[in-house]
């Protein structure tokens, strides 16, 4: 019995040495197509979702360094503006109240600081109209501040015969300047100045509404950053399984049961009888088990 196995085993060793040589060189030509058409089509997907997620997440990352440049560079402008009406404050302050002449550059200097800064903030504001009441509150400073300088005193921003009190102001000393223009800062230029400071404020705040769409947008791409990435992992999910139904149909379910048939024949001689679904190469691999074993039969006989 023994003797029988060995020279079967010799008649069939070179059946399956022809089989596994043919798996190794590639030739199988039907399993290996779909094989590889079914793993091409996951790495088509990897890469298609990948290059879409790509790019949406690049845009996401483009308006998100823009939002953060804009909303840092609004903030800047309105500090500077703050620092340059700051300084404006204070020099008008030793001019007007305590009466130091010397400080007239300064107050000319600050004020063009914050008018050079609002035409800055206006060429590169997306919406003007924030800058509206800021543009006019800086105007109505300006004229005031004009008015004050131009004269020398307190009267000429009053009324038109202001130049009639500017020169009661020259001739009554320097206690009474110091009354009159302490009280004109209180009563006149504090109010200004506390507009302005308002309206760099309120522009300050008011861009930061502007960026509202820009974030809801950044959100929505977000969500399409990751659209892609779920719709190709369901996908791949689906032919993934796909591939192991169609691999254990056609192929390791034809093989295991080749493989106990063929084992039951060499131990019990049980009839060498596979049923099932067979195609391509392992449809020819059982058509050859089957012709080895008739000649096997023949030769015995």
């Amino acid at each position: 019995m023994r003797l029988d196995i060995a020279q079967i085993n010799l008649a069939l060793y070179p059946a399956f040495t022809i089989f596994a040589g043919t798996l190794i060189d590639g030739i199988m030509t039907g399993m290996r197509k779909r094989v590889t058409v079914g793993f091409l089509s996951i790495v088509c997907l990897l890469f298609f979702s990948g290059m879409v997620s790509f790019l949406e997440l690049s845009h996401l990352s483009r308006d998100t360094g823009e939002i953060l440049k804009a909303n840092k560079r609004n903030i800047e402008l309105a500090k500077e503006m703050l620092d340059a009406a700051h300084e404006q404050n204070i020099a008008l302050i030793k001019l007007s109240v305590f009466g130091d002449r010397s400080c007239d550059s300064l107050c000319r200097a600050s004020m063009e600081r914050l008018e050079s800064t609002l035409l800055v903030a206006q060429d590169e504001a997306l919406e003007k109209s924030f800058l509206d009441s800021l543009a006019f509150a800086t105007t109505e400073l300006r004229l005031l501040t004009d008015n004050y300088l131009a004269f020398g005193g307190v009267g000429g921003v009053r009324s038109a015969g202001g130049a009639g009190t500017a020169n009661a102001l020259t001739a009554a000393g320097a206690n009474r300047a110091d009354s009159l223009g302490s009280r004109w800062y209180s009563e006149e230029y504090q109010a200004l100045y506390g507009r302005l400071t308002a309206a760099i404020k309120s522009y300050m705040t008011s861009t930061q509404s502007s960026l509202v769409p820009r974030a809801e947008q950044m959100k929505k791409n977000a969500y399409r950053a990751v659209t892609p990435v779920l719709i190709s992992l369901a996908v791949m999910i689906a032919i993934v399984l796909m591939l192991f139904y169609f691999m254990s149909i056609y192929c390791v379910t034809p093989v295991e049961r080749m493989n106990k048939a063929l084992g039951d024949w060499l131990s019990f001689r049980v009839p060498f009888a596979v049923k099932g679904d067979f195609k391509d190469e392992v449809l020819e691999l059982r058509e050859k088990i089957e012709t080895l074993i008739n000649l096997s039969k023949q030769n015995k006989v």
